[in-house]
């Protein structure tokens, strides 16, 4: 400890005073009593704290020019394009959105080439008023790739949502990967969490303009279908989530409104068909679902790599089992082991089988036949708005046999296709050799045996072990979470623990390299710019680790409360596991509504419907969702996806998993 000049007077004067106090004598020769005197001490001013001041001005820039619409006479629709969301933004070419408004909902003065606008605030389409209408905001990124923001304008499709009465926002972000700005080179960071950070920043500027927008900006619905559906569903359940704080503060996302109010990022509503995303288990989810049932590749008998794969497969288990779900008979889906050892019993089997043969059945009540079977595609359709942006649509139907040449037709391909007559030789087909699926006209039901069948006959394993986390680094998931140093980067906590637990047992194995324990590993702890570890990253972009949060008592985030979730059964590029995980831990989860979940039987991975056309389903679900005003017309809903149940019931017989052993076998 240092001491100053005046701690030593200090000092020295307090001792002379307890020196004096101690002689004193009275007036009859008698010691008095010591008197402790106060030493001099200098007055300390009590530290006030100061109020933070607000700039209230200081997200001005992000303010919406209200002279400078566009007008489409022809369609009726107002539009602005490329309006920056954020005031320093990583990349200039993505950070910006485009909002597409009804005509009806603006009253609009022509100045020269552009528009000034004013709120119609009497205006009524498709039964909303100005301050009623939801915002209506997709994301058609493919394999969490970067969306640009549109910059030229087309109507196409876009009548679907504005003649409902919704206004349309479509917002760029950045992908996967860094990239080089296309005007000025430059270097822009991308990966995990960026994407999500820029959709957050997109919904902070829509509700700093909210008071010129015709929307309610508190019903923001988001929807993609694949990777874009995974940052949908983050989006649902990260509202206003601590961890992205630094991020938006690094672009300059929105703070606070002109009042000094703080902005949230929270939604409405979420839509999403075969959402990825639930990176924290899915490699695990992977191998208990599909990868245990395959014998080729890199699940070969005698690689080290099957062995991760049956290992990951029982770390599935309790995994599960920690997660504590409930389904919609407040049952704790479980999972138990059978006679073998495998996690392949239990109410999470059962509830599985349940709902596989649910959509079975469905199918069967709906389709007349003959039916044709078109091969699994991997075209994704586009939702509207950005022209560059070719809409392909589904697959066309293979041409009449009798034509030997089809004309050729922009963004449609020919296919093969497969005729089948009857149920009776379209069930015999899936089934092959085992006898897995059965379905009972009479009585309009379908069951099957177990998972086992289904998953060989109709979602095959496709992806090398381990599915998303590659041994090479070389998966999608691994330029997510790498860094601008190190664009592809392990992320799996549970295969990382794995070999270092099981490294000797997989060394004796086929193709076995021990320089893998130490990669995945180091990978895991490694830091972006902002100093976070590739585990908090895989945290925060894992939409499943919110809900948790949340069902366990967190308060860290807000989740949307209303979710609709479709999934193919026919592909392998998600779990399905996943997907109901997800979906059962919502429906359990404070603050949700409603969780519409659908499995279809029949479809791959897109935008699966039982049916009717999604985009048309989707708009009649956003407003079953958002009540308008009474005695005000509703669009008819043809389709039933708008409600959907949450959790299926079992329709078929529910039998036990063969014996695992000798099914790995046959394989």
């Amino acid at each position: 400890m240092s001491l100053t000049r005046r701690t030593l007077l200090t000092l020295a004067g307090m001792g002379t005073a307890a020196g004096l106090s101690a002689c004193t004598i009275d007036l009859f020769g008698q010691p008095e009593p010591a008197v402790e005197e106060t030493p001099p001490s200098e007055e300390v001013e009590e530290e006030v704290p100061e109020e933070p001041t607000i700039d209230f001005s200081e997200f001005e820039d992000l303010a919406l020019d209200m002279g400078a619409w566009s007008y489409d006479e022809a369609n009726d629709c107002y539009y602005q394009l490329a309006h920056p969301y954020c005031l320093t933004p990583g990349s200039e070419q993505y950070e910006s959105l485009s909002i597409f408004v009804p005509g009806p909902y603006f009253e609009g003065t022509r100045k020269g080439q552009t528009y000034s606008c004013t709120v119609a605030q009497d205006a009524v389409v498709g039964g909303y008023t100005p301050a009623t209408a939801p915002v209506a905001v997709p994301i058609n990124t493919v394999a969490f790739a970067s969306q640009e923001c549109p910059t030229s304008y087309s109507y196409d499709g876009l009548s679907t949502y504005l003649k409902a009465g919704m206004v349309y926002v479509y917002p760029g972000l950045r992908g996967r990967s860094g990239g080089y700005e296309s005007t000025t080179q430059e270097y822009f960071p991308g990966g995990a969490p960026w994407p999500v950070v820029d959709l957050k920043a997109a919904i902070r500027c829509l509700r700093y303009n909210a008071s010129v927008l015709p929307c309610d900006t508190e019903r923001i619905f988001v929807f993609g279908q694949g990777g874009a559906g995974g940052l949908a569903a983050l989006l649902g359940t990260a509202g206003d989530a601590d961890a992205y704080e630094p991020y938006l503060q690094a672009i300059g996302a929105a703070m606070h409104d002109l009042e000094g109010e703080g902005l949230s990022d929270a939604i409405c509503g979420v839509a999403a068909w075969c959402p990825q995303g639930v990176f924290g288990s899915a490699d695990a989810a992977y191998e208990w679902m599909m990868g245990q049932y395959d014998g080729e590749g890199t699940r070969a008998e005698g690689t080290w790599t099957k062995m991760l794969s049956d290992d990951l497969a029982d770390a599935y288990g309790p995994y599960v089992n920690g997660l504590g779900l409930v389904d919609a008979d407040g049952v704790i889906l479980q999972l138990d082991r059978i006679e073998n050892g495998s996690y392949a019993g239990g109410t999470y089997y059962d509830h599985l089988v349940g709902l596989v043969a649910d959509a079975a059945g469905d199918f069967f009540g709906r389709t007349d036949f003959p039916y044709t079977v078109l091969p699994p595609s991997s075209d994704q359709r586009c939702f509207p708005g950005d022209p560059a942006l070719m809409v392909t649509g589904t697959q066309a139907e293979a041409a009449p046999a009798e034509e030997e040449e089809a004309p050729a037709v922009r963004g449609v391909r020919q296919v093969q296709a497969t005729v089948y007559d009857t149920v009776e030789s379209y069930v015999t087909s899936l089934n092959g050799d085992s006898r897995w699926l059965t379905y009972n006209a009479s009585r309009g039901m379908a069951s099957i045996t177990g998972l086992w069948g289904f998953a060989r006959a109709c979602r095959p394993a496709s992806k090398d072990v381990s599915a998303y986390d590659l041994v090479d680094r070389s998966g999608v998931a691994n330029q997510l979470f790498g860094t601008d140093d190190q664009p592809s980067m392990h992320f799996d906590s549970m295969v990382s623990q794995l070999l270092s637990s099981e490294q000797e047992r997989y060394g004796a194995g086929e193709g076995w390299d021990e320089s893998v324990v130490s990669e995945w590993r180091g990978d895991l702890v490694e830091v972006d710019s902002l100093e976070t570890t590739v585990t908090d990253r895989v945290m925060m972009m894992d939409p499943l680790q919110f809900v948790q949060d949340a069902r366990n008592g967190g308060v860290d985030a807000t989740a949307a409360p209303h979710w609709r979730i479709n999934t193919g059964l026919f592909q392998s590029e998600t779990t399905l596991v996943s997907e109901v995980n997800l979906a059962t831990a919502l429906a359990d989860c404070e603050g949700v509504s409603d969780v519409a979940f659908q499995a279809v039987w029949g479809t791959g991975f897109g935008l699966a419907e039982r049916q009717g056309d999604a985009e048309d389903n989707l708009v009649a679900w956003i407003v079953s969702c958002c009540p308008q005003p009474e005695g005000s017309a509703t669009p008819s809903d043809d389709a039933d996806d708008a409600s959907q149940d949450t959790e299926s019931e079992d329709t078929g017989e529910e039998t036990k998993e063969e014996d695992l052993s000798s099914q790995r076998e046959n394989s």
